[in-house]
């Protein structure tokens, strides 16, 4: 998993409302991660961002890290209030929650057959990949069926992909340009057409978000009531009781 995959998952971690989120990987993507952005505060610097000491204290920080880079591990003995076990060997195809509640999870399949309305692809939750890859995908199209939104989550990544082209990809297919930042997600700065079945990388499905009056609402039950098969939660044996009004309670998840 790369670190940006990872941000993915601690991202979407605050629909869960979890406090924190910390997602354990090995040296190498982080390292990777780390030299890339040390190249990218270089540049900043050489571009004139602002404010370049502050810059230049993360770069030395960083390249002090990567001359012995260490990793923080849990205790041995760490105590957890459950061990939830994802079985990621029968996950075949993507995962969509449904309106309006995140807990509400199905397989695209069975959603198959759904009109879709209007597309989202932005917020905290995309990195500029996700975009180089719709503009692959939309290359050549134009006057797609649905009204598409694209919003980078970055001004420099923007930047980038106007500079690679894709804006151009993009604008000629019909997509919505969106300044960069949190557009629909945000729920204050513009909506979908009221009534529209849209299918975004937002985390948030909430009503009065990036739509008024969620289009269906699906009979799945929620993973509070009935768990999908994959998902596995037990209890460890000889954890200390917690108290439900705790603020510190952990949970670890596990993938196999």
């Amino acid at each position: 998993m790369k670190v940006e995959q990872a941000f993915e998952l601690t991202d979407a971690s605050a629909e869960r409302s979890a406090a924190g989120c910390t997602v354990k990987l090995n040296k190498e993507p982080i390292i990777e991660y780390m030299k890339s952005n040390v190249v990218l505060m270089k540049n900043m610097i050489a571009d004139g961002y602002q404010d370049p000491r502050t810059l230049e204290r993360r770069i030395k920080a960083m390249e002090k890290w990567l001359a012995n880079p260490e990793l923080l591990e849990a205790d041995k003995d760490a105590e957890y209030a459950a061990v939830i076990e994802i079985n990621m060997d029968d996950i075949k195809e993507p995962i969509i929650a449904c309106p309006n509640d995140p807990d509400d999870v199905c397989f695209m399949s069975e959603r198959s057959g759904t009109k879709i309305d209007e597309v989202f692809i932005g917020s905290c939750m995309t990195n500029i990949g996700h975009f180089r890859a719709a503009s692959k995908l939309l290359e050549g199209k134009s006057d797609i069926p649905v009204r598409l939104w694209m919003a980078p989550p970055t001004k420099m990544d923007a930047k980038e992909l106007s500079d690679e082209g894709h804006y151009g990809v993009l604008g000629r297919a019909g997509a919505r340009m969106e300044m960069p930042g949190c557009s629909l997600c945000m729920g204050n700065q513009a909506q979908v057409h009221e009534g529209a079945t849209v299918m975004s990388t937002s985390t948030r499905n909430f009503p009065n978000r990036w739509v008024k009056t969620p289009s269906f609402t699906s009979a799945r039950l929620s993973w509070r009531q009935s768990a999908p098969n994959w998902v596995k939660s037990r209890p460890l044996k000889n954890t200390k009781p917690t108290s439900a009004s705790s603020t510190n309670r952990a949970t670890k998840s596990t993938a196999t």
